[in-house]
């Protein structure tokens, strides 16, 4: 591998987990794979770069990253500002990239829906000589990666595992028909509509469908969160059950976010794309319900959700309730019980628990 600059990146996240890496021996590999190409792109965009260690170090070819949270365009802006760079221009994977891609760079991402969305925005915004070059760590790998390159791309090789990681280069883009970006889920005789990449593809994932067996609604709950909304289907069937509470739905994936707004629509409806609290007073919310993030990409990490505990013991006026639901190994009743007077299980399986939070 190249010895890397002198950019110091850090995470940034709301992890408090010190032995997290902010990069990966896939992310060495596509910098070094960038450095070894003799012709340079005019256009250069850079895919999945989830703390902005490709965004720096390419800093000076000017890319477009292409982001998909808001933690992540936190992250890289954090991580740009302390090594002293200036901003760099965001895009996301559903909108129009204003010049012709000659060059992406991308980080495969767990999910292959979002890595299907990525294909299909590089295809149609790029120039028939674009070259893409994927990389993940071997551990990572899917023949389904493979099989959705070739929908896109004639030309599909893959380079010598190197320190675990291994690249996936793209080329001679097809003609291809465009893909449909947003797919249907059916629950409780509605359809739920999500863009590719968004949580739990092809059905409700079963801890929100245990939650909405479960939950507890009063009256006098009259503003309400749904925290990590996804396609807002929690907060659907809130407001099937009381349609006049004001609710406000927020989710850290811009997917997500675009993807309930489809869904959950009025007046009284309020979606927000961000990552943590604080766009919220003190002592907002009489409910605040969540089915929360443990898993980001392959790791586990029950950091951020701790964190967001947090934030929802803040937001919480007196009297207040919060109720999450969450897989039994993850023990989080511990974790609440720091944070809240009273915490009581509501329901309990197998696999999940609901825990309701008095505040």
């Amino acid at each position: 591998m190249l010895p890397l600059k002198k950019y110091n990146i850090k995470r940034y996240d709301l992890s408090e987990d010190k032995s997290l890496q902010a990069w990966s021996a896939a992310d060495e590999y596509l910098l070094e794979a960038f450095n070894d190409m003799e012709n340079k792109p005019n256009n250069l965009v850079i895919y999945h770069d989830r703390f902005g260690f490709l965004g720096s170090h390419l800093h000076q070819e000017g890319p477009t990253l292409i982001v998909t949270n808001k933690s992540q365009e936190k992250a890289i802006n954090s991580n740009l500002k302390a090594n002293y760079l200036g901003p760099l221009k965001f895009a996301n994977p559903i909108s129009s990239l204003e010049n012709q891609v000659d060059v992406a760079l991308l980080k495969t991402p767990k999910s292959l829906g979002l890595f299907q969305l990525y294909l299909e925005q590089i295809v149609q915004y790029s120039s028939d000589e674009v070259t893409v070059v994927c990389a993940f760590m071997t551990r990572h790998f899917s023949s389904n990666i493979l099989e959705i390159a070739n929908q896109y791309f004639e030309g599909v090789e893959q380079s010598k595992a190197v320190k675990k990681a291994r690249l996936l280069v793209l080329t001679k883009k097809k003609k291809a028909v465009q893909q449909k970006l947003i797919h249907s889920i059916t629950y409780n005789q509605m359809e739920y509509q999500q863009y590719l990449g968004v949580f739990s593809e092809g059905h409700i994932d079963y801890a929100t469908q245990f939650f909405l067996e479960n939950i507890e609604l009063e009256e006098k709950d009259q503003n309400i969160l749904d925290l990590a909304s996804g396609n807002g289907i929690i907060g659907n069937e809130i407001l099937k059950q009381q349609p006049d509470v004001e609710i406000h739905l927020m989710d850290d994936s811009f997917l997500a976010v675009e993807s309930a707004k489809l869904n959950v629509k009025g007046e009284n409806v309020h979606h927000h794309f961000n990552n943590e609290l604080s766009i919220f007073a003190d002592e907002t919310f009489d409910l605040i319900v969540s089915n929360p993030p443990f898993h980001f990409e392959h790791e586990i990490n029950i950091q951020v959700p701790l964190e967001l505990f947090k934030g929802c013991c803040r937001c919480l006026k007196a009297g207040g309730k919060f109720q999450v639901v969450a897989s039994r190994h993850l023990n989080f009743k511990t974790h609440l019980q720091r944070l809240f007077p009273q915490v009581e299980i509501i329901a309990e399986d197998k696999k999940f628990v609901i825990y309701r939070c008095m505040k």
